[in-house]
C-alpha cells in the first residue's frame, strides 16, 4: 500500500522555488522561482542576483543609495533568472512558482515567455505600482495568477 503523506505538487515546487531562493545572497530579500512544465516537470529555477560575471563581492547589495550605489539597477530576478537560465526552448503553457509576487519588469517576461500561470507564495508589495501594473498585464495577457496555499507543512533537509 502507497504512503498517503506525500507532497503535494504545488507544495514540491513552492519548495524548490524557496530552496532556490536560499542561494541569493541578497542580505534582505531571497526570492526563488521555478518553471514548470504541464506534465510536472521541472524546466528552470531562479533566483534574484547579479548577471554572470558581476561580483556580488564588487557590486553594491544595498537597498539605499543614491544611484548606481544601490543593488536596484544590477540585481536580475529570480523570475528573469529563471526564464533566462532555460535552454529548452518555448516555455508556451507553463507555470511558474516564485516566493514574491512579480514585479511589472518580470511580468513582462512572463507573458513573452508564454508562461500562463504564475504561482505566488507572498505579496507583500501589493499596493506598489509595479504590482499593480503586473497584474493589470497579467490580467489583459490571460495570464492566470493565484496565492500559494500553505499547508502548513515543516519539511527539514540535512546538508
Amino acid at each position: 500500500m502507497k504512503r498517503n503523506d506525500y507532497i503535494t505538487w504545488d507544495e514540491y515546487f513552492m519548495g524548490v522555488s524557496k530552496l532556490s531562493g536560499m542561494r541569493s545572497k541578497d542580505p534582505s530579500t531571497q526570492v526563488g522561482a521555478c518553471i514548470v512544465s504541464n506534465d510536472n516537470k521541472i524546466l528552470s529555477m531562479g533566483y534574484n542576483g547579479f548577471p554572470l560575471g558581476c561580483s556580488d563581492d564588487e557590486f553594491p547589495w544595498e537597498r539605499e543609495g543614491e544611484g548606481l550605489d544601490s543593488k536596484y539597477p544590477y540585481v536580475t530576478h529570480s523570475e528573469l533568472n529563471a526564464i533566462l537560465n532555460y535552454r529548452g526552448g518555448s516555455l508556451e503553457g507553463a507555470k511558474i512558482y516564485v516566493s514574491l509576487f512579480p514585479c511589472n519588469e518580470c511580468a513582462k517576461a512572463i507573458i513573452q515567455s508564454g508562461i500562463k500561470t504564475v504561482v505566488y507564495d507572498c505579496d507583500k508589495y501589493a499596493d506598489s505600482d509595479p504590482v499593480k501594473a503586473s497584474k493589470r498585464m497579467f490580467d489583459a495577457a490571460g495570464v492566470q495568477y493565484y496565492r500559494y496555499e500553505s499547508t502548513g507543512r515543516k519539511v527539514e533537509l540535512e546538508l
